[in-house]
């Protein structure tokens, strides 16, 4: 790896889903191998979560949920075009066909997205380090600009941009999920100038979508981590300006990092979900194997090794 200095934001997601997740991601937290959450202020174990972020001092972030779930909006718990007749979010999909549908009101996710924001300030007693979505809902058409604005008049400085570089090469993704995560990225390519102008900013690489669930290994994590670093280098150097860095620090070659991550201890129904019970992945082997690949002592070996220091978003300079 090229000489650089590289500061690398480990977030568990889905902080507040279920007491296990919870649990796992703690468990990351205290052996260092997560440094940063992004907590679901719907999740059924939030309170949990939050006496716990408090306990061992955890920067948290807000994972903003507008796909599975109930909505935390009092307004929009009856009718709302962001639920489904059942009575939730549309789900993962079904929030992207009803969109391409035109069938959701953006009045509606400013409502929801600011009320998750003021109850994560009164949960926690500040406003969130970062905010990101889950199931990456904040990077697409319509939603972007709203989510934008929200962060602005809050004073939120960070998200997430799930751009990884070298993601079409990686030929271990089962092609369906590969068409998702290059779907994402078409979306989040789309997002650069809609952050920019809201003056967000976002970590230079962002590294997870190849290295998620049974993808993820100490090979595929330093793999990724080496091989995006030195394309951020070469494009550095070319003195042409990154398309995708909303604050590259070329002058003292410091890179920043997220590598998003999704450990936990699987959940077991029906405890566990947002409102609607836990989902598939959240039931899988897949989580603890996440916990137990970031935990490994080797990984952490060869971040020190590597000149990679661990922080959170709000180690960040504003």
């Amino acid at each position: 790896m090229p000489k650089a200095r590289v500061k690398l934001i480990v977030t568990g997601d889905d902080f507040g889903y279920c007491p296990r997740r919870n649990q796992g991601i703690v468990e990351c937290f205290l052996t260092g191998a997560v440094s940063n959450v992004s907590l679901l202020v719907n999740g059924s174990a939030v309170s949990d979560a939050v006496q716990l972020a408090n306990r061992h001092r955890i920067p948290i972030g807000l994972h903003a949920n507008l796909s599975e779930g109930s909505p935390v909006c009092p307004a929009l718990k009856g009718k709302s075009t962001l639920l489904s007749d059942k009575g939730f979010f549309h789900g993962k999909m079904g929030i992207r066909a009803a969109l391409a549908d035109r069938l959701l009101n953006m009045s509606e996710v400013k409502q929801e997205l600011t009320a998750q924001v003021d109850l994560f300030c009164e949960l926690t007693g500040h406003l969130p380090h970062h905010m990101d979505g889950h199931q990456h809902v904040h990077v697409l058409p319509e939603i972007r600009h709203v989510f934008a604005q929200v962060l602005e008049d809050y004073g939120i400085k960070y998200t997430r941009l799930p751009i990884e570089p070298d993601l079409p090469r990686c030929d271990w993704i089962d092609p369906p999920l590969m068409d998702f995560y290059l779907d994402v990225e078409k979306d989040s390519l789309k997002t650069v100038d809609v952050f920019r102008k809201h003056c967000i900013r976002w970590p230079d690489i962002y590294i997870g979508l190849s290295t998620m669930g049974k993808n993820m290994s100490i090979a595929k994590i330093l793999g990724a981590i080496e091989n995006a670093t030195m394309a951020y280098l070469a494009e550095e150097d070319s003195s042409v300006p990154s398309h995708l860095s909303s604050c590259p620090d070329q002058e003292n070659r410091t890179i920043t990092i997220e590598l998003m991550t999704h450990p936990g201890h699987p959940s077991i129904p029906p405890v566990g979900g947002c409102g609607e019970g836990p989902d598939d992945f959240s039931q899988s082997w897949e989580r603890l194997h996440e916990l137990e690949t970031l935990k490994n002592a080797e990984l952490q070996s060869h971040y020190r090794m590597r000149n990679i220091q661990l922080c959170a978003f709000k180690d960040l300079e504003m």
